[in-house]
């Protein structure tokens, strides 16, 4: 591998741009039931305003921060193991021991604060990346799409199984376990009254000791499907991040041209096929199974174009603005993204959850935009306050101190 700076102020502008767009999409995980992530009619009736959320989320945000995120890990662990080699030191060990405390960060971030923590699947498909770390960008590529078709295969299969089901229950001597199944099943994102969202919602605005135990035991259910349905699109993008470090895309160092062209191209493949499945669903208000397919499978190809487009589109604005104030600061939030990962996750869920303020399932989906968006600021903010202090994030001090064994510097050396 070929030495990099320490730090490459094109990637933290992506990192900083795609923690903050997680949270566009995570938003709807703290505040409402699980369901409404896959279904925006599990909240019940849609103002104009509900829509137009659910439009934005699932056009640009659904899928492609996460996939955004992804590459900049890929691409992060060839950089720290690159620091750590020309340091002298064994990089593939001093990955292996980060990644083995970013499980545990993971671990009780699930546990304590939230169940969609993303931080535990990066640390296991990480240790399948690092057998990828010496091939050539095409065949990172290569195996990058194979991941990809396999993820879809998985999705695809879940979905169609779905249907049999449906074919099943629909059946003039369907069993009437098979059609109850399959209506709770479909009430379950589709009926804000259902017994499952009820039951949720109550889970969510008790004490921290129910919402703990609850999370422990859909941990224990629910880990290994968990797994199964994000590890092999997870390890694509972070094989396709490598890919884009060591071809330089990632560094900021193409033509600002070829990056425009990029991002036009890939937003010209991806966004009008995922136009039409959104008009599709809103124009039937939202169908229980299509919904789920289109969410998991059918969406997924299109993904990928938008996730490069963005990529591209920020490096493009990148290089135009490199100066640019804003720039700056989502790039400190960028240096910062664990720590502001973590605290967006211990905010939201104090605002949402019962013992905080309590407000699950209170807001409608309309008024979501205004949290994140006063969450964005108070990032860019207290990231620019922390930087002019601190070389490093706390969480960021944390990981790279027990790694190392050893408390680390954390104040700027002025």
């Amino acid at each position: 591998m070929t030495a990099c700076p320490s730090r490459i102020a094109a990637m933290d502008v992506l990192r900083g741009f795609a923690v903050m767009g997680i949270l566009w999409m995570n938003i709807s995980a703290f505040a409402l039931p699980e369901s409404a992530y896959i279904n925006p009619m599990a909240v019940g009736p849609l103002s104009w305003g509900d829509r137009l959320f659910w439009l934005v989320s699932f056009l640009f945000f659904d899928g492609k921060m996460r996939a955004l995120f992804s590459m900049l890990f890929g691409a992060s662990m060839l950089l720290l193991i690159d620091r750590e080699e020309m340091a002298g030191r064994n990089g593939l060990r001093a990955q292996l021991i980060r990644t083995g405390w970013l499980f545990i960060f993971g671990l009780a971030h699930y546990m304590l604060l939230w169940s969609g923590d993303i931080l535990m699947n990066y640390a296991l498909v990480g240790l399948a990346a690092l057998l990828f770390i010496r091939k050539e960008p095409l065949s990172l590529l290569k195996w990058a799409f194979l991941c990809f078709f396999a993820h879809f295969l998985i999705c695809a299969a879940f979905v169609l199984n779905l249907y049999g089901w449906a074919y099943a229950a629909m059946a003039p001597d369907a069993p009437i376990h098979i059609r109850e199944g399959f209506a709770q099943f479909t009430g379950s994102f589709i009926n804000p009254n259902d017994p499952a969202i009820r039951q949720e919602i109550a889970t969510y605005r008790s004490g921290f000791g129910t919402i703990l135990a609850h999370h422990v035991d859909v941990y224990a259910r629910n880990w290994w499907w968990t797994f199964l349905f994000t590890a092999f699109d997870t390890l694509g993008f972070m094989l396709m991040g490598m890919a884009m470090l060591k071809g330089r895309f990632l560094t900021g160092r193409w033509q600002g041209g070829q990056y425009w062209r990029t991002a036009r191209h890939c937003f010209l493949i991806g966004l009008p096929p995922m136009a039409a499945l959104a008009a599709w669903l809103a124009l039937r208000d939202f169908p229980a199974l299509p919904t789920l397919g289109i969410a998991l499978a059918w969406s997924f190809p299109f993904r990928i174009p938008l996730a490069v487009g963005w990529a591209a589109l920020l490096l493009w604005l990148f290089s135009r603005y490199e100066n640019l104030r804003l720039m700056t600061a989502i790039a400190r939030t960028g240096r910062l993204a664990l720590s502001n990962y973590l605290g967006t996750s211990l905010i939201m869920c104090a605002i949402f959850y019962g013992w905080g303020f309590g407000r699950f399932a209170q807001i409608r989906p309309a008024a979501l935009p205004v949290l994140v968006f006063c969450a964005w600021l108070a990032m860019l903010i207290w990231s620019t306050a922390w930087l002019s202090r601190f070389a490093i994030g706390p969480m960021e001090w944390l990981w790279r101190s027990l790694a190392r064994g050893q408390p680390q510097r954390i104040r700027n050396s002025s």
